[in-house]
C-alpha cells in the first residue's frame, strides 16, 4: 500500500511539474484600445457585446468538454485548472495529449459527435442535416444516430444571446452595424447565417466590429465541418486601415495572375475589403489555445461567391507575437546575415495581411462538380491545406506585386520574415491546422532549396529558389483543392506534414530558451475603460 501511495504521489509531482512547463508556453498579453473617440451609446453597446461574448464562451465549453463549472470543480491543482481554462478541457491543444491524470485520448470530434462514432457509421447515416456546420450528432436511447440543431441544443444560451444582441443594436450609431446585429440575433435563433453574413460583408465605416456565432471548424477533428462558437470584439485602427486601403483595388489582378490554369480560377471571390483593428475581447473557440492574429470571413463559400470576404488584421495581437516570440526565435535560428530582414511592417504584418487576402482566392467548389464545396470534399484534410494555401499564396501575391512595382519593399523582408514565421508556427504541432500547414510549407520549400541551412546550423533563404518554390507550392495546393480528391490530399499531407529530426532539435532548443509558443490574453472590459 505504501509503495502504491508513493507512486501516486510521485506521478502527481510529475504532472504538476509538467503543467508548470506547459503554462510557460504562453506569454500573457493585455488587450487594450483607446476608445475616447466613441460616444456614450457606443460604449453602452459594447457592454452588451461583452455579455454575448461570454455566452459564446459558455457554449464552446459545452462543445469541448461539457459543463464548465462541473469540470473545473473536479480539478484540485491550481496550475492544472489554469491550463485547463486556456485549453477548454484536459487536453493540450498543441499535442492533443491529456495533462490531467485520469483522462485518456481526446475524442477527435470533441462534443459535436458521440465519442464512439466511426467513419463508416457517419457515412452510412441517411440524414442530410449531418453535414451541416450547425448540427450536433447524438444517439437516442437505442444507440441510433440523429442530428440536433445548435439553436435547439443550446436553446437557453442562444435565446439570451440573441436578446442581448437586439438590445445592443438599439445603441449602435452606425445603421449598417445596427442591421447586422439584428440579423445576427435572428441567425443564432435559426442557424441560418447567410443573410447576416451578407450584412456583415456590407460593413465599411463601422468603428466597432463584432465576430460572433459558430464560425471556424478547427475543433472538429473528425470531419472538419462542425463550426464552434466564438466571439471577438474589435475597435478599428483608422490610421492603419487607411494605409492598406490601396490593396482593395488590386484584388482582381491577383486572382487573374495565380500560377494555375483558368479551370482553378473559376470562383471570382477576390472581392471584399481589408481593415486593421485592435482586439479587445476574445472568447470561445477563438480563445482556445493559440490565438489568431487576423481574420478572413465569412467561411460560407456561397457568400464568398457573391460578396467575397473581409480581411481584418488584429494589429495588437500581431505585434505581441512578433515581439515576444518571432524576434527571440529568429535571433537563435536565422542566419545572422539575414536577421535584418526579419521586420514587422514590411515583413510579418504584410505576410499576415496577404495570408488573409489569399483565403478568398482559388476555388471553393470542386472543379468537376460545382455543387460540392472543397471543404466538404476534403473533410478533415481541408483546414490544414487551406491554411497552407493562404500562407504560400499570400507570399506569392507579395512577390507578384513587388515584381510589378506595385509594392515597394525588399522581397527578402517578406521571405525571411516568412521563414521565421514558419518556424514559429510549426511549434503548434501537427494536431493544429496552422502547425501542420507550416510543416507542409517548410518541407516543400526546403525540398526545392528555398530554405536551407548554413554550416553553423542556422536557417536562411535562397532568394531565387524561393521564388520558384512559392509558385510551385501555390499550384500544387490549389490544384489539390480544386480536384477535391481527399486521398490525394492525404498523401500530400503525409509526405510533407511532419517535423524533421534536425528541426525538432532546434525547436527543443527554443523551448529550453524559455521562448513561449503563443500568447494568452489578460482581457476585461475594464482594460478599455468600460
Amino acid at each position: 500500500m505504501k509503495i502504491l501511495l508513493l507512486l501516486i504521489y510521485f506521478i502527481g509531482l510529475v504532472y504538476c511539474k509538467n503543467v508548470k512547463d506547459l503554462l510557460n508556453q504562453y506569454s500573457e498579453f493585455k488587450l487594450e484600445a483607446n476608445i475616447d473617440h466613441l460616444n456614450e451609446d457606443d460604449k453602452k453597446m459594447l457592454n452588451y457585446l461583452f455579455k454575448v461574448s461570454d455566452i459564446m464562451d459558455d457554449i464552446f465549453w459545452l462543445e469541448s468538454i461539457g459543463e464548465k463549472s462541473d469540470f473545473l470543480k473536479s480539478i484540485k491543482s491550481k496550475d492544472e485548472k489554469e491550463y485547463a481554462k486556456i485549453n477548454y478541457g484536459p487536453w493540450d491543444k498543441f499535442t492533443e495529449k491529456p495533462f490531467i491524470n485520469g483522462y485518456g485520448k481526446k475524442p477527435k470530434g470533441a462534443k459535436f459527435y458521440p465519442d464512439d462514432i466511426t467513419e463508416k457509421e457517419f457515412d452510412q447515416l441517411k440524414n442530410k442535416e449531418k453535414d451541416s456546420w450547425y448540427t450536433l450528432l447524438k444517439r437516442n436511447k437505442h444507440g441510433q444516430l440523429y442530428t440536433k440543431w445548435y439553436h435547439e441544443e443550446f436553446a437557453d444560451q442562444i435565446k439570451k444571446a440573441a436578446s442581448l444582441l437586439e438590445s445592443a443594436s438599439k445603441y449602435s450609431t452606425n445603421q449598417s452595424f445596427k442591421n447586422y446585429l439584428k440579423l445576427r440575433a435572428k441567425a443564432l435563433r435559426t442557424d441560418e447565417y447567410y443573410e447576416s453574413d451578407i450584412a456583415w460583408m456590407d460593413l465599411t465605416n463601422n468603428t466597432i466590429d463584432f465576430i460572433v456565432g459558430p464560425i471556424e471548424s478547427y475543433a472538429d477533428g473528425f470531419k472538419g465541418i462542425k463550426a464552434a462558437h466564438s466571439a471577438q470584439i474589435l475597435i478599428k485602427d483608422l490610421d492603419w486601415s487607411k494605409r492598406i486601403e490601396k490593396y482593395n483595388g488590386m484584388l482582381p489582378q491577383l486572382q487573374e495572375n495565380l500560377p494555375v490554369s483558368s479551370l482553378y480560377k473559376q470562383d471570382q471571390t477576390s472581392k471584399g475589403d481589408m481593415y486593421v483593428y485592435y482586439l479587445v475581447y476574445c472568447r470561445g473557440d477563438y480563445n482556445w489555445g493559440s490565438k489568431n492574429i487576423a481574420i478572413n470571413l465569412p467561411n460560407d463559400p456561397n457568400v464568398q461567391k457573391v460578396k467575397g470576404t473581409r480581411k481584418l488584421q488584429l494589429k495588437n495581437a500581431m505585434q505581441a507575437k512578433y515581439e515576444r516570440i518571432l524576434i527571440p526565435m529568429a535571433n537563435i535560428l536565422v542566419d545572422e546575415s539575414q536577421l535584418k530582414h526579419v521586420v514587422f511592417d514590411d515583413g510579418f504584418f504584410q505576410n499576415t495581411m496577404f495570408h488573409e487576402v489569399a483565403h478568398g482566392f482559388g476555388v471553393k467548389f470542386v472543379v468537376t462538380n460545382s455543387s460540392i464545396s472543397v471543404r466538404k470534399a476534403l473533410e478533415e484534410t481541408y483546414s490544414s491545406l487551406e491554411e497552407a494555401k493562404a500562407d504560400i499564396t499570400g507570399i506569392f501575391f507579395i512577390q507578384y506585386l513587388v515584381n510589378k512595382g506595385e509594392l515597394k519593399l525588399d522581397i527578402m523582408d517578406c521571405y525571411t520574415s516568412y521563414l521565421a514565421g514558419v518556424l514559429r508556427s510549426i511549434r503548434f504541432g501537427e494536431s493544429t491546422a496552422h502547425g501542420l500547414a507550416n510543416m507542409i510549407s517548410y518541407n516543400f520549400i526546403t525540398e526545392m532549396g528555398g530554405f536551407n541551412k548554413t554550416e553553423l546550423g542556422k536557417y536562411r533563404v535562397d532568394k531565387d529558389k524561393m521564388e520558384k518554390a512559392v509558385s510551385e507550392l501555390v499550384k500544387r495546393i490549389i490544384t489539390i483543392q480544386g480536384d477535391g480528391n481527399k486521398k490525394v490530399a492525404q498523401k500530400f499531407i503525409e509526405k510533407y506534414g511532419y517535423i524533421k529530426d534536425e528541426l525538432k532539435e532546434h525547436l527543443d532548443t527554443i523551448s529550453k530558451a524559455g521562448i513561449p509558443k503563443d500568447i494568452v490574453f489578460d482581457q476585461d472590459k475594464k482594460n478599455i475603460g468600460i
